[in-house]
């Protein structure tokens, strides 16, 4: 009996060792740079009534323009398969830069969105049209906003404010670019950003981890 047991953890140790791995390599590969350094948000009215900064957080940030009633699906995609899997992370938010005039729209649709999920880290900056645009501009991507200042893409900016994404071989050895994720498609959230917002979030405990180290192995000398 001693024989078998003593082959069986002989057997699946080196399994479990693989795939702690393999899984280890997956989740800290870092998410490539686009942009570095997009513009801090100007200051304007805010749904919160709270000045937001993008230095410092993890940002999901988004143009929902002057038709957001309309598109409020997307936000409920974005709720369901981003935000609520995320809000808890004291550095995560989720900010929409809208139009000054549409914050009757804005209202509407957390009306609908309020009574299932909890907005404490989802917010409305509104400003004029040309900082909109300006704002936008700083991003440097492929991807315009329509006539009505608003895009169906979300973007995910780091704690330094750059726009990150895909870019260069996938792991099928595939060339692959993204910019932003299309909130029309709860498959595309689901299947790609989700597996982007957690290697982002695994890169910051990975450097907390190693700065709890330094300050730890400092503190022993």
């Amino acid at each position: 009996m001693k024989k078998y047991i003593i082959l069986t953890v002989l057997f699946i140790m080196p399994i479990c060792a693989y795939l702690f791995f393999a899984t280890g390599v997956n989740q800290f590969a870092q998410l490539p740079t686009l942009t570095v350094g997009v513009n801090e948000l100007p200051e304007g009215k805010t749904w919160s009534g709270n000045p937001i900064v993008l230095k410092d957080k993890i940002t999901v940030i988004g143009f929902p323009g002057f038709d957001m009633f309309r598109d409020r699906g997307n936000a409920f995609n974005l709720d369901q398969k981003i935000y609520k899997r995320y809000r808890d992370f004291n550095d995560f938010q989720v900010v929409f830069v809208a139009p000054i005039g549409s914050e009757e729209e804005v209202k509407r649709v957390r009306a609908e969105l309020e009574p299932i999920s909890d907005l404490e880290k989802w917010d409305y900056l509104f400003l004029e049209p040309e900082e909109i645009t300006a704002f936008y501009d700083s991003f440097k991507i492929h991807g315009k906003l329509d006539k009505n200042l608003g895009t169906p893409d979300v973007f995910i900016l780091d704690k330094e404010r750059n726009l990150r994404g895909r870019k260069g071989k996938n792991h099928k050895g595939e060339e692959e670019y993204r910019e932003g994720y299309n909130t029309i498609s709860a498959a595309d959230l689901h299947n790609e950003m989700m597996d982007d917002m957690k290697v982002i979030l695994a890169e910051y405990r990975l450097a907390l981890k190693k700065y709890n180290k330094i300050v730890s192995d400092t503190e022993i000398k």
